[in-house]
């Protein structure tokens, strides 16, 4: 909002009322039912807005509502339009297109009923408001998140457990989005008419992986804990972390979004992911509260170390092989344990 006031535009809320800021206590709030058609519309009745800024709710209703009485109309969906984001297993072999660009295939109806609704919800945006500007959503981090997925994480942290389970090592990459970061390509969508009719996905330009996250979060948090990866039927405590079935890259293609947005990091995220982390630990969620439940994090730490222990135990005495020679890297491999190249080499 104070990117929206800075160039020079009167703001207008349109939420519930029920959680009042102070920070936007300034400017005109309507207050109404922005999840029924009927709320909006009851809302927004003779209204007219040189940009509509739509973050929330009935995404639909408000296009609809205000066809025809604003400029700009920016709006914010997410990447569950993209086939095969809940599901990589509706593409053969698994796994989405890597990098997923805003053309790859979107959900149908023969997906789940969420993906297809976000996708539907699109086509219907731009029968209403043909000049949008669309922007899908990844994961959204940092303060006051919605779900603060990386609690999995940083509450583990702040109990000093001695290891977490991450399914094939925790190398499955996503591309999320800082707050600040998924704000700002907000705003550049406003001072962009060039983006009018179009849609573009949002996200930090580099996307992490799971045991990256970890490291960085131990590293912000003063805590050593050893990632432990074993196959993803058996890391079943790792489930609410990974919020997939198929761990799976969910790597977005940014191209357009730097390019026509002219979009760039505020905050890169590895700086992002240690921000977020300690502002969840100097904010913790309550044990067994309803934020925390809603994550199904069970925390069940006696179960974690019975499979730790049986992990461990499995693992720890591994057949000798007895190569005669062992495999090597290949002919073209100089990563650690070569020799240096001596300075007169040339190649």
């Amino acid at each position: 909002m104070n990117g929206l006031e800075h160039r020079g535009l009167t703001v207008t809320l349109f939420h519930t009322g029920r959680h009042e800021v102070d920070e936007v206590a300034h400017v005109e709030h309507l207050h109404g039912d922005p999840f029924s058609a009927e709320g909006v519309a009851e809302a927004l009745s003779g209204r007219t807005f040189d940009v509509v800024v739509a973050c929330y709710g009935r995404l639909r209703a408000i296009a609809e509502v205000l066809s025809g009485r604003c400029d700009r109309f920016v709006s914010v969906g997410g990447t569950p339009a993209y086939r095969g984001y809940f599901d990589p297993t509706r593409f053969d072999p698994p796994g989405l297109p890597i990098p997923t660009a805003e053309d790859a295939p979107r959900s149908t109806q023969d997906d789940d009923g969420k993906s297809y609704r976000v996708a539907r919800t699109e086509d219907l945006l731009f029968a209403h408001q043909p000049s949008a500007t669309h922007l899908r959503y990844p994961f959204v981090y940092g303060p006051r998140q919605i779900a603060p997925l990386d609690w999995c994480i940083v509450r583990r942290v702040l109990d000093r457990r001695p290891a977490i389970i991450l399914p094939d090592a925790g190398l499955a990459a996503e591309t999320r989005s800082f707050s600040e970061n998924a704000a700002h390509t907000v705003l550049l969508a406003v001072d962009q008419p060039t983006a009018c009719g179009r849609v573009f996905n949002v996200g930090d330009e580099e996307a992490l992986t799971v045991a990256q996250r970890v490291s960085l979060i131990c590293a912000e948090l003063g805590h050593e804990m050893e990632t432990v990866g074993m196959p993803t039927d058996l890391a079943l405590p790792a489930r609410p972390l990974m919020m997939q079935a198929e761990p799976g890259h969910r790597i977005l293609d940014l191209s357009a979004t730097r390019e026509v947005l002219g979009y760039r990091d505020l905050v890169p995220a590895r700086r992002a992911t240690g921000l977020a982390a300690r502002w969840l630990a100097d904010n913790p969620l309550e044990p067994g509260g309803a934020a925390e439940q809603v994550l199904e994090d069970p925390f069940d730490y006696e179960r974690e170390d019975r499979l730790l222990d049986w992990w461990w135990s499995a693992t720890c005495d591994p057949p000798k092989l007895d190569y005669p020679v062992e495999p090597g890297f290949g002919i073209y491999y100089s990563g650690p344990g070569t020799s240096r190249r001596r300075s007169d080499d040339r190649i």
